[in-house]
């Protein structure tokens, strides 16, 4: 897995802080009025933020959940002041890759050490905003 557990149960528990406001955000895409899809961001300073955690429901997938979900990042992250939004990925997530690069994300060079095993697979991508 790409996080150890006790890393994994740790962050858990610093998910609120970590993407409250005013420096995060957390976003949720609904259908049908149930929520499918989620996505969060976070301040990486320098007036940089992420945007991560960003996951549809399988049977969601082809409503544009995923493409609302990052466009209300890229807004709100503007109107925050934020002026490039960066992002990780595994080169497995063609669909993901796609929708980021749809809206103007490139790739870029690494902006932190992969965990060991996955860094021929971690691709990073960045957009200014």
């Amino acid at each position: 897995t790409y996080y150890a557990e006790a890393g994994f149960e740790d962050l858990l528990t610093q998910l609120p802080e970590i993407h409250s406001r005013p420096t995060g955000a957390l976003f949720v895409a609904e259908l049908d009025s149930q929520i499918v899809g989620c996505g969060m961001t976070r301040d990486m300073g320098d007036g940089v933020c992420e945007i991560t955690r960003v996951f549809v429901d399988d049977a969601a997938r082809g409503h544009g959940a995923g493409r609302a979900i990052v466009d209300a990042a890229i807004t709100q992250a503007r109107a925050d002041g934020f002026r490039r939004m960066v992002l990780d990925t595994t080169s497995r997530l063609t669909e993901a890759i796609a929708l980021y690069e749809s809206v103007g994300f490139t790739r870029m060079p690494p902006q932190h050490a992969a965990p060991e095993g996955f860094d021929e697979h971690l691709l990073f991508l960045g957009r200014d905003l």
